[in-house]
């Protein structure tokens, strides 16, 4: 489990910069402010630790009375997309609820950060798009409107059946994916945005959470969440 602090965003597209040598990196911007402090879990009360983040705001006439009941405790409007971080118990209590977290106080640059985010769906689709299949072996002796197919799925006579998990055509997209161990290139804390190097799932205006990566050592060189 990730337990690296982190932020939730908004990624707005890609674009290119260039460095100090002339050189280009192509960056996808994730505008990551401003999130809200606007819950905690404890290990005594709920058996974790973990900081709950508000982002973006949502119009009033879509909120349930509890709801805004929450946030009108802390003087802040409801928050349109919440989510909930595991964090060690000495970073969730160096924050109070209600507190604005700025992406410098979580990240910097050269850090490399886990990305997760709702992919773009694809609807039904073929095995060629969603398995990368080649296609039918040949197109001649015989072999008429099969260029596109998956080929046989069944089995000789033991056991007899279709196998379960083939890979066959169906639903593709619209589902969960973290990208790892990706660059942080720049910090920008006025306009509230992190510039990454390498790609970002999901469509423009997708919602996703960076935290920092499991799989480095600098992923979490940040101590305050």
């Amino acid at each position: 489990m990730n337990t690296h602090p982190g932020l939730i965003g908004k990624k707005l597209g890609n674009t290119q910069i260039f460095e100090s040598d002339g050189n280009v990196t192509r960056v996808t911007v994730v505008e990551v402010g401003p999130c809200i402090v606007i819950g905690k879990r404890t290990v005594e009360k709920d058996g974790y630790s973990a900081l709950v983040l508000g982002f973006g705001e949502k119009r009033e006439k879509h909120v349930n009375k509890p709801t805004a009941g929450q946030f009108a405790k802390i003087n802040q409007k409801v928050a349109k997309v919440i989510r909930e971080f595991r964090l060690p118990e000495e970073i969730v209590a160096g924050h109070e609820i209600g507190a604005v977290l700025k992406p410098s106080e979580i990240f910097e640059a050269g850090q490399f950060v886990d990305v997760c985010g709702q992919t773009r769906g694809r609807g039904f689709t073929g095995v060629m798009k969603r398995w990368n299949f080649r296609g039918s072996a040949t197109a001649t002796h015989g072999t008429h409107e099969y260029q596109r197919h998956g080929g046989a799925i069944g089995t000789n006579m033991t056991p007899g059946r279709t196998l379960p998990n083939l890979k066959m055509p169906g639903q593709y997209g619209n589902e969960r994916v973290t990208i790892q161990n990706l660059k942080i290139a720049r910090v920008m804390d006025e306009q509230g945005v992190l510039l990454i190097e390498g790609a970002v799932p999901g469509p423009k205006g997708g919602v996703v959470t960076v935290r920092g990566a499991v799989k480095k050592k600098n992923g979490g060189r940040k101590s305050a969440a």
